[in-house]
């Protein structure tokens, strides 16, 4: 039963709160000072893991290497892609980032579940223009939507930007890039609700003296079905798999060009140089193997195979019925052991 307080210890107790005669630690004193305090919003919690951001940040970065080549041979100049920041925020805050006229584009890219977003910065989307139609990538300071013609410029762009994100995702999961829709108005994407965590990849794109934003955004939800996947050991051990895969592919293609020496032995005997020297055409030479004994088959001079002679059509073959393998004994040699024992006995 709970303890009924009375009127006395009440008052007491009334009287230490007013005073302010509470003992402090000052021990625990000194350890909150000494705490680092991090703000932490629990409506908006961080469904990422560092780890996870830090695999994404190592993919796009490799995407940025990539997307840069591709834009340097498009514009026909040197463009700059540098990886600013992989964050987590809500949908509504990255919308609100967004201006208008903006060059926004979505996209599906299965097997991820949610569409995608990427957006050009204007005065990126001008300079692309610019230095496309022959100009020297200067700044236009302007706010308009972009006309057919340079939506089908950017189109090429974007097209390209596709194929190199294809390439940046395989390490950890194969996608298939598939364009929804072009907005140039933010606010009219809506792709998940406004309290969404979406993950945001920011890039910066120096061409010449322009320095615009591309930004990529992907919904939580899009990511979630390949999230366990965002580890850096899966990224390690997928490089590791594609680069020994590609070694075997060069190895393979090199192995092509080889020539080597094949050469089947039907028969081998012993004879005096006596007789060697005073062989002639028509001789003959016994031999104690059988004709319906396998052959050796040498590649550059080395066994390799064991086979049986025949013909194919009007040419004389052979067919490789087994390997050789290193270290089996041979039994031609055996033979010979044995007869020469018997002579001896």
């Amino acid at each position: 039963m709970a303890k009924i307080l009375s009127q006395d210890e009440i008052d007491a107790l009334l009287t230490t709160v007013s005073t302010g005669d509470d003992f402090v630690d000052e021990d625990s004193y000194d350890d909150d000072k000494m705490r680092s305090v991090i703000a932490y919003d629990f409506k908006h919690p961080n469904r990422v893991s560092k780890d996870q951001i830090r695999t994404l940040e190592n993919m796009h970065d490799n995407f940025a290497g990539h997307y840069a080549s591709t834009l340097s041979a498009i514009m026909r100049t040197i463009v700059d892609v540098d990886l600013v920041s992989v964050d987590q925020i809500t949908y509504s805050e990255f919308i609100m980032s967004l201006v208008t006229p903006s060059c926004t584009y979505t996209f599906g890219a299965d097997p991820l579940d949610a569409v995608n977003l990427v957006d050009f910065n204007p005065t990126l989307t001008f300079a692309f223009i610019d230095r496309m139609f022959g100009g020297n990538g200067k700044i236009l300071e302007t706010e308009r939507e972009l006309t057919g013609i340079e939506k089908s410029v950017m189109a090429r762009l974007v097209n390209k930007l596709y194929g190199d994100l294809e390439r940046s995702w395989e390490n950890i999961v194969q996608i298939s890039v598939d364009q929804k829709s072009y907005e140039t108005n933010p606010q009219f994407i809506q792709i998940v609700p406004p309290g969404e965590t979406v993950v945001v990849v920011s890039f910066q794109i120096k061409l010449f003296q322009s320095t615009g934003l591309l930004t990529l955004c992907y919904p939580y939800v899009a990511l979630e079905p390949i999230i366990t996947k965002l580890s850096a050991q899966n990224w390690i051990d997928a490089t590791k798999k594609k680069n020994l895969h590609a070694d075997k592919v060069l190895n393979l293609f090199n192995l092509q060009n080889v020539d080597a020496d094949v050469a089947a032995v039907l028969l081998n005997t012993d004879i005096k140089v006596r007789d060697f020297l005073s062989l002639q055409l028509g001789d003959i030479i016994p031999s104690e193997k059988k004709s319906s004994e396998p052959i050796d088959i040498y590649v550059n001079h080395r066994k390799k195979y064991i086979g049986n002679p025949g013909l194919s059509g009007k040419k004389r073959a052979f067919q490789v019925m087994e390997f050789f393998e290193e270290g089996e004994p041979d039994y031609s040699k055996e033979k010979e052991l044995n007869k020469d024992m018997e002579v001896t006995k």
